[in-house]
């Protein structure tokens, strides 16, 4: 995968991001992966569903922090540090229970300590926001 800029993320990272339970348990898939911008979707159904029914808004929260973290730590793997969320803030805007939602991801703001991201997610069928989240990640030195 490529972004506009020429970041990539190859198959080793792929793999990396795929080794993750809770990943494959979101469903989440990356169409644009960049240190600036994140795109993709998830395919909703009732693995997803709150006892009522409907759409668990943590699984809203998971995804919005998981499209920041990646592109954030896209940001700043070359220099050989990671980034980490220290703030997740995720308004839930419409109910939803089954189908495609997209997802866009944008950085807000990169600076040398910290990040933050803009996520938002709409149901494909007609476009319209499920959710809205905003991440702060704090950039330090890899372990």
């Amino acid at each position: 995968m490529s972004d506009p800029i020429g970041t990539t993320i190859d198959e080793a990272e792929l793999d990396l991001l795929a080794g993750s339970e809770f990943l494959r348990l979101l469903g989440c898939h990356f169409d644009e992966a960049g240190p600036t911008r994140m795109t993709g979707w998830l395919e909703v159904g009732p693995q997803h569903h709150q006892p009522f029914g409907l759409l668990h808004g943590g699984v809203l929260a998971s995804v919005v922090e998981t499209f920041a973290s990646v592109g954030a730590w896209l940001a700043v793997r070359d220099s050989g540090r990671s980034a980490v969320g220290v703030a997740n803030s995720t308004d839930f805007l419409r109910s939803t229970s089954s189908g495609r939602l997209d997802v866009v991801a944008a950085a807000v703001f990169q600076g040398r300590s910290q990040q933050l991201w803009d996520v938002t997610i709409t149901r494909s069928t007609d476009g319209r926001d499920v959710a809205r989240g905003r991440v702060r990640l704090q950039n330090i030195d890899s372990r």
